[in-house]
Parts: structure tokens; C-alpha cells; sequence
């Protein structure tokens, strides 16, 4: 749909089909998770929940986000909003600092402990959250500020799961503590 920007015609891309197909892509996820929800034996396990209630609700949730996401597309779709500008058109290198964060921590939870490898979650998770603001970060004060920061956020976290819910996490000594 062109637009006219002083006295220029400016055009923007109509997003509508890549919509569609995103809210058909939902729904055949939700489908999929449908089928098997349907296949696992629903014994009774927690508070008379079956394992299968879970998948269920995210079916239903996905089918539902992806019915408004194809009713989006016939009202008018994103082709009705402008187009971002600056911060928001967002920042892949922030996204790919915050990814690495959540990776690690996945990759290093069992070899390093929790504490140490949700810490680092933090550290990488922050830095990339500076640069989306074009803030500077990686001075060695900041990165040390960060570290301790993280584990100030993970260790009571971790205490709160073992000793309080009785929830066992990776810890990196065999007594469990860190």
C-alpha cells in the first residue's frame, strides 16, 4: 500500500502472505502437539492431571494465537502499521548475546553448577541488553559488577529450589553447594 512521505511515494512491502502463512504454521504446530497429547496415556499423576494436560493447554493456546494471526491477515494485517524505526527495528547482535547467555547456561548447567552457569546466563544476557541500548559494556569493572550480580541472583534462587522446594539442581561440588 503506497504511502506519500513529502511528496514521495514511499512503498511498503505488503506483509500479509508471510502472515498467513505464519498463522498456518501455528496451527499446524498446535496440531501436531494435538496428536500427541493424544497419544500419551493419560494415568493420573499430579492433583489427578495427567501428563498430557499440559500439552493440551499450549494446543490450545497455539491454536488460538494462530486463528488471530490469520484474522490479523484479513483485517487488514501488518501492512496497517508503520514501519519501526531506531530501536525498535530491533538489534541481532543483542539477540545473539542473550541467546548465547540462554545457551551456555543449558550447555554448562551440569559441568559448572548452576550458580556459576546461570551467572553467566546474566553476564552474556546483560551485555547484550547494554548494546541494544548503545550503552558501553565491556570494561573488566563492569564485567566483574555483572558476575557478582549474577550470582548474588543465582545462589539464593538455587538455595530457594534445593533446600526449600526440594528441587535438585547441578551443583558443582558433590556436597551440592555451588
Amino acid at each position: 500500500m503506497p504511502s506519500e512521505t513529502n511528496g514521495v511515494q514511499a512503498s511498503r512491502p505488503d506483509h500479509r502472505p508471510a502472515q498467513l502463512l505464519m498463522g498456518v504454521a501455528v496451527i499446524l504446530v498446535a496440531a501436531v502437539l494435538a496428536y500427541g497429547a493424544a497419544n500419551i496415556p493419560s494415568d493420573a499423576g499430579y492433583a489427578g492431571v495427567g501428563p498430557d494436560f499440559l500439552p493440551w493447554i499450549v494446543s490450545a493456546v497455539l491454536t488460538v494465537c494462530g486463528v488471530f494471526l490469520i484474522w490479523e491477515v484479513r483485517t487488514g494485517g501488518y501492512r496497517n502499521m508503520e514501519e519501526p524505526s531506531g530501536a525498535a527495528r530491533g538489534d541481532w547482535h543483542a539477540l545473539a548475546w542473550v541467546a548465547a547467555g540462554i545457551l551456555g547456561n543449558a550447555a554448562l548447567i551440569t559441568s559448572i553448577g548452576f550458580i556459576l552457569s546461570c551467572a553467566l546466563c546474566f553476564v552474556l544476557a546483560v551485555r547484550g541488553l547494554r548494546i541494544s541500548e548503545g550503552k558501553p559494556g565491556g570494561s573488566v569493572a563492569q564485567v566483574v559488577r555483572d558476575v557478582a550480580v549474577g550470582m548474588l541472583i543465582s545462589a539464593p534462587t538455587y538455595w530457594l529450589f534445593t533446600k526449600f522446594l526440594a528441587v535438585n539442581l547441578p551443583g558443582l561440588t558433590s556436597s551440592g553447594w555451588l
